[in-house]
């Protein structure tokens, strides 16, 4: 697989001019099966959806070279109080290629029920969303994302609050997506889990720490670097402080292409 995904340039995102991820250069392959990681504040969440244009850059710019993206927020970003079935959640996937008011093809719907049965959930199409369990509602979520169709999947926590099980079934359906060429980047807290199907890292401590294979970027001396990161929101910070442990350090790959 060739070519460029994702671009870099000097990117900076943050929250009221106070950045959460500064100064981030560099590129993401098509194809990548990536793993982002750092501390909590760190800037992983923000990074995502700095690339989603759902935050707009204080200073540089993300390129994002793909036809279509898909993005899975945290569940907690979720109102799972909202009256809606399995079925109407499922179906807003094929929203870029149908439009709000769209009509649902006899195709469509067969592709639903394949996405349902990709992720388990066949025969809950009628099930409210206030009445599954954290491991049901994020398949839910990987069906809707399935019909989306995207070249770049964006993953936020997608693990969180759900069963061993379930974890095993999603990473397979993340490796699919892998094999099918698409680029995948998602957010995780465990290592174990990153080491073991991720291939490639980005870690994060408010600034880019180390970026390439996983080995090489979840080695001791990074991971102490990134504990070491200074908080995200800082009212005294100026636009942009930078770690002083992480600027300096001589390890730090800034020209990410994984």
């Amino acid at each position: 697989m060739t070519g460029t995904s994702l671009h870099f340039e000097n990117l900076t995102l943050g929250y009221q001019g106070h950045p959460a991820v500064h100064h981030i250069h560099g590129e993401v392959a098509r194809g990548a099966l990536t793993a982002i990681v750092g501390a909590n504040g760190s800037g992983k969440s923000t990074l995502m959806k700095g690339i989603a244009s759902i935050l707009k850059p204080i200073e540089g710019r993300c390129r994002v070279s793909c036809n279509r993206l898909a993005y899975l927020p945290q569940q907690s970003e979720l109102d799972r109080s909202f009256p809606a079935r399995v079925i109407d959640l499922v179906s807003m996937g094929f929203w870029q290629r149908r439009g709000l008011l769209g009509r649902i093809t006899a195709q469509d719907r067969a592709e639903l029920a394949a996405a349902l049965k990709a992720v388990g959930l066949t025969g809950f199409e009628k099930r409210p969303l206030d009445s599954l369990s954290g491991g049901q509602m994020q398949r839910t979520l990987f069906a809707r994302t399935m019909l989306q169709d995207a070249d770049l999947i964006l993953l936020d926590e997608p693990f969180n609050a759900v069963d061993s099980r379930t974890v095993r079934d999603l990473i397979d359906l993340i490796k699919r997506w892998s094999v099918e060429g698409r680029t995948v980047l998602c957010v995780l807290h465990d290592l174990d889990l990153v080491r073991e199907h991720f291939p490639q890292a980005f870690l994060l401590a408010r600034s880019l720490v180390a970026a390439g294979p996983t080995a090489q970027v979840l080695t001791a001396k990074n991971l102490a670097l990134a504990r070491d990161f200074q908080e995200s929101w800082d009212e005294q910070a100026g636009l942009c402080v930078a770690n002083p442990a992480v600027a300096s350090a001589d390890n730090v790959r800034v020209g990410l292409h994984v």
